[in-house]
């Protein structure tokens, strides 16, 4: 099963993350403690996205 990026950013923003600037191949999101690189794909595999919340300080969802 596969997560859109566009679900894993939206879930990232509830969460109290922003934008903070676009890099080469990644968006960077900031809550103003952690920064953290989402990269730049259409779809993760539901591994990747749950360790990307992990690593945010977020509950897995996907």
């Amino acid at each position: 099963m596969s997560v859109s990026r566009l679900e894993l950013v939206r879930y990232f923003e509830e969460n109290g993350y922003y934008l903070q600037r676009e890099g080469r191949k990644h968006s960077i999101y900031n809550n103003g403690i952690k920064a953290i690189p989402i990269k730049r794909h259409r779809r993760f595999d539901r591994i990747t996205a749950n360790k990307l919340c992990k690593q945010a300080g977020l509950k897995p969802k996907f």
